[in-house]
């Protein structure tokens, strides 16, 4: 049973979210094939939901994703015995930063500019044609996010939204919008979590 199969025997409710979910999957395995990157926005729960799924993807999530031998091999080359320590425990990694963790940037952005704007300036910043946005809002009515997913659009990026029951604003400036269910908020979390763990499994599976 692959990773996807799994999340819906563990989670059936989520079944409506299958054609979304395998796009979602597919459209992050096709960005780190090309050297793409991650760029992930969120509020509250969801940005630490952001710092969460950037961290799993970072380094080993299932499993450990050991250097090739030419890499361990240049390393010991360079650095003798302290290269052998590195390549023995340095691990493959996928590129992906959560902007909610750049602090100095979004809280300048904030302060001096318009909050609505933290993540899009981050966006503005970072992102380049065939990077993915993974835009995370229970609501879809989250204006910073919003305003993110509009420079996304602008600049070649795919947004990919993780969102609730209807999507909100955010879902008609996604290529993929994940609705999970939920009536409430933290309902909601409790779905995001358990799709975006199987996202991160799906691309360490197929990559790694």
């Amino acid at each position: 049973m692959n990773d996807i199969e799994a999340l819906f025997t563990r989670y059936p409710a989520l079944l409506p979210c299958r054609t979304a979910i395998d796009a979602a999957a597919a459209a992050l395995i096709a960005a780190f094939r090309r050297g793409g990157k991650l760029l992930l926005a969120g509020n509250g729960g969801s940005a630490t939901d952001c710092l969460h799924i950037a961290g799993e993807l970072l380094k080993g999530f299932n499993s450990l994703r050991p250097l090739a031998e030419d890499e361990r091999a240049q390393l010991i080359a360079r650095y003798g015995e302290a290269g052998i320590a590195l390549g023995a425990q340095l691990q493959r990694g996928l590129s992906a930063i959560a902007l909610p963790g750049a602090l100095a940037m979004t809280t300048a952005m904030a302060n001096d500019v318009n909050p609505n704007l933290i993540y899009a300036q981050g966006v503005m910043a970072l992102g380049t044609p065939g990077d993915i946005l993974l835009a995370i809002s229970t609501s879809g009515e989250a204006a910073n996010v919003i305003a993110a997913a509009q420079v996304a659009r602008w600049r070649g990026l795919t947004t990919i939204a993780l969102t609730g029951k209807t999507g909100g604003a955010l879902a008609p400036l996604s290529d993929i919008v994940i609705l999970a269910p939920g009536a409430t908020t933290p309902e909601i979390q409790e779905y995001h979590l358990p799709i975006y763990h199987t996202l991160c499994a799906a691309v360490e599976t197929e990559l790694f």
